[in-house]
């Protein structure tokens, strides 16, 4: 584990105080769990970037589904 120090706004200090004390689960962990979680996100939403740029310079197109379904003659 590493110990970090960070300042956060009063209003966010004390809805974690509150939470905490509600769930009973250690701010630290709660914090732990969010900054994971987010972090999470990030890193989703940087491979979805890349693989649509990856997408878009490949030329390749996408079909609708009403094309689809004329396609597999679907469409009545």
């Amino acid at each position: 584990m590493t110990n970090l120090s960070i300042d956060i706004p009063e209003e966010l200090a004390e809805r974690l105080t509150t939470l905490s004390a509600e769930t009973g689960r250690s701010e630290a962990d709660m914090i732990a769990e969010a900054l994971a979680e987010y972090l999470g996100d990030l890193e989703d939403l940087a491979i979805a970037r890349q693989r649509h740029a990856e997408f878009l310079a490949s030329g390749e197109r996408t079909y609708s589904l009403d094309e689809v379904e004329r396609e597999l003659g679907l469409d009545d």
